[in-house]
């Protein structure tokens, strides 16, 4: 996973057979961070195994997590013995400082050590990610902090967390899991109102209620939590990564390929398989897997009164803000129009100027919305030499290659293994004709 890796993708391959997607990469971020709150032990299964969860867990190994590897995906923690003295070291500085998920140690370094360290964190470069909804939050719970300019790190110390009513000030997922993870171990009742209920968030409730937590509302945005002095050991199991689901059927529409989609847990997906339907994308549930057919032509539908689709990320139920850049490329080759209005993030659209490069018929309107109009395989795209600019449209540019006519080179592929498993060997074993070249 070098920093200076390439792909090359010869373009026009069908893909064919079954892939299982890996955990999921949100949730684990989550869990790994939870195992903090106990001293006892913590199995977690099915975490993916990606360059940003590699760093998290070499951090939690600096501050003194017990790690056993069991195999590439299965980890046991133990948090009995932590080092409150390495957050102050630039070693923890330049970790916790390299990826976004970082920012979630706060809330259990406050609930059962009164005290929290971390740099401004990192992640994709896809626009404002403000502190605010995790500091304001934890505020609420008595927590005092302030931002050192100089080191630009915030330092946080709280004698004693005590339940309260909490409104957030935005659906933050990350923000949400930070507030719930300090609260589940606060002196009395705190009431999160308009939290994140994703799935993953979901998956941390049940977590922390098998650790011994009083968490109730999981699922809506209304989440009550009776504090406890102490938390306990557990075992969890991760998702199956909804990102990876949602890319391969729009990876298995754009190439015409015939794809099964396994082991998907179908009950968590929300809005996501009522939009690629949206899209004109034919697919038949089966159990717990999903079976993607060749498809020549897919087309977009229109609205009720004949008006052109718009499609918009919004907190969950609503479509995963992570999964726009994959409906923007799918739409490059649809029949058909659509408006993609990325809400969330104003930098993340910031790619297409590498799709109509590579032919596509694209307007940037603005910093948030694009009016995408297909070719319905008319012309093929072709095949150009780009760069990742983050995860998402990491992976975005590697589906409109792999279905390009020619050759492309993606440059900067670490963004893509920050979030996706060995994805290179992975498509190869369907058919695909990717290879990874480490650059001088």
């Amino acid at each position: 996973m070098s920093k200076s890796a390439s792909f090359i993708v010869e373009g026009g391959a069908r893909l064919s057979g079954s892939i299982t997607p890996q955990g999921a990469k949100n949730e684990a971020l989550q869990v790994i961070c939870a195992v903090l709150l106990t001293a006892e032990k913590v199995t977690i299964s099915n975490i993916p195994n990606i360059v940003d969860v590699v760093f998290l867990i070499k951090l939690l190994e600096g501050l003194g997590v017990e790690v056993e590897k069991v195999d590439n995906n299965t980890y046991i923690f133990c948090a009995k013995n932590i080092d409150l003295e390495y957050m102050q070291s630039d070693d923890f500085a330049r970790k916790a400082g390299s990826i976004r998920g970082s920012v979630m140690i706060m809330g259990p370094l406050l609930a059962r050590f009164g005290k929290a360290v971390l740099p401004k964190p990192g992640g994709d470069k896809i626009g404002r990610r403000r502190m605010d909804t995790h500091l304001n939050g934890l505020q609420y719970l008595g927590v005092d902090y302030e931002f050192l300019e100089s080191s630009n790190i915030f330092l946080l110390k709280a004698e004693k967390l005590r339940g309260t009513f909490i409104l957030m000030d935005e659906v933050s997922v990350t923000g949400t899991a930070n507030v719930l993870m300090a609260a589940s171990m606060a002196s009395g009742v705190t009431t999160i109102y308009n939290a994140a209920c994703e799935p993953y968030l979901q998956q941390l409730c049940k977590m922390l209620n098998s650790m011994g937590a009083r968490i109730s509302g999981v699922g809506s945005n209304r989440l009550v939590v009776e504090g406890v002095g102490e938390l306990y050991g557990t075992g969890h199991r991760c998702l199956p990564d909804m990102i990876e689901i949602g890319s391969f059927i729009g990876m298995a529409a754009m190439t015409q390929s015939e794809l099964t989609v396994k082991n998907v847990r179908v009950d968590m997906l929300g809005n996501i398989l009522p939009t690629f339907s949206r899209f004109g994308i034919r697919f038949e549930v089966i159990g717990d897997d999903i079976y993607v057919p060749q498809q020549d032509i897919y087309e977009i539908q229109s609205f009720i009164d004949g008006s052109i689709m718009n499609v918009y990320d919004a907190p969950w139920p609503g479509f995963p803000p992570d999964l726009m850049s994959i409906l923007l490329v799918v739409a490059t080759q649809a029949r058909g129009s659509v408006l993609i209005h990325q809400k969330m993030f104003e930098s993340r659209l910031f790619f297409v100027d590498k799709l109509i490069d590579m032919g596509a018929q694209i307007i940037l309107c603005d910093p948030h919305r694009a009016t995408v109009i297909g070719l319905n395989r008319q012309y093929s795209l072709r095949g150009i030499s780009m760069t990742s600019p983050d995860i998402r449209a990491g992976v975005s540019l590697l589906i409109a290659a792999m279905s390009a006519k020619g050759t492309s080179t993606i440059h900067q592929i670490n963004q893509i293994d920050r979030g996706y498993e060995n994805i290179d060997q992975r498509l190869n074993a369907l058919g695909a004709k990717i290879k990874r070249v480490e650059n001088e």
